[in-house]
């Protein structure tokens, strides 16, 4: 497959996985993982969910009930007749990569759900992020990166990691800390690493608070840098600002915000700075 292909978007419920804002989705359920049995899905399924993993050919009626996507769980990838059962719902199908496979063995699952005319694919990994961003950009697909069952993972930064890497999702456990880390990952790289093109003023003003909210977080940590610049300055505060340097960080800023350019940035910069400098000497009197 070429990395030149159209990026496919898949619609996941209310998500729309592989264009805008990477997704956070914190309902998988797997049936095999509690010894799932023919006929009691219906009752586990009840209230409805994003992902489903079947334990095998007599939950799928009940998936194609209650479930918004079903699972191509990694143990069971070769299972080539489940997989093609699970693709003829007509659901989105996400398929796991199983531990060893290559890239190639990976996408040949994908191909399998392809052949039974279901174009609603998505990849998701757990381990290699680079081979995620590999199957990304060789196949077109959008891919998910799934973080749940590990519970140091969102606190060492690989939900982070994933969105710079071009996850177009996390997979996480339900407790809100997790997906509160989820999002904040999904918020802040999602912004400064993800193109985004909102049709819609609504997804556009939601855009712009994503790239709000990423500012804000830079804003202050560079007012607490600023600050830790005043204490080694030998004269701090505003007596203290070195105009040429203001300067040269504008020209630098200006590389890399052409359409801004440095008239409009300077203004902005200086704000910035006499904000950090007020905050710094409010500080020291306290």
């Amino acid at each position: 497959m070429s990395s030149t292909l159209e990026r496919h978007v898949v619609a996941l419920g209310g998500l729309r996985v592989g264009e805008g804002p990477a997704v956070v989705i914190s309902d998988r359920v797997s049936l095999r993982e509690r010894g799932g049995r023919d006929g009691d899905a219906f009752e586990r399924l009840r209230d409805g969910v994003t992902l489903v993993e079947p334990a095998g050919a007599g939950d799928l009626p009940a998936i194609a009930s209650l479930a918004r996507g079903v699972v191509v769980g990694s143990a069971w990838t070769r299972d080539i007749p489940l997989v093609r059962a699970v693709a003829a719902l007509g659901l989105p199908v996400v398929v796991e990569r199983r531990p060893s496979a290559s890239l190639e063995e990976w996408l040949g699952v994908a191909g399998y759900v392809a052949a039974e005319g279901n174009d609603q694919v998505i990849l998701c990994e757990s381990a290699d992020l680079g081979l995620m961003r590999a199957a990304r950009e060789a196949s077109g697909l959008p891919v998910l990166a799934d973080l749940s069952g590990d519970a140091g993972a969102l606190d060492a930064g690989l939900g982070a990691a994933a969105v710079a890497a071009g996850a177009d999702g996390l997979i996480v456990d339900d407790a809100p800390d997790d997906r509160r880390q989820a999002e904040e990952a999904v918020t802040l790289v999602g912004a400064l690493l993800r193109p985004e093109a909102p049709g819609t003023l609504a997804d556009c003003r939601q855009a712009i608070d994503r790239v709000d909210a990423a500012l804000a977080t830079l804003l202050e940590r560079r007012a607490a840098l600023a600050g830790i610049v005043q204490r080694l300055k030998p004269v701090g505060g505003f007596a203290g600002r070195d105009l040429a340097r203001e300067r040269a960080l504008v020209t630098r800023m200006a590389q890399r915000a052409p359409e801004l350019g440095e008239a409009r940035l300077a203004p902005v910069m200086n704000a910035i700075i006499e904000a950090g400098l007020h905050l710094a000497e409010e500080r020291a009197r306290q």
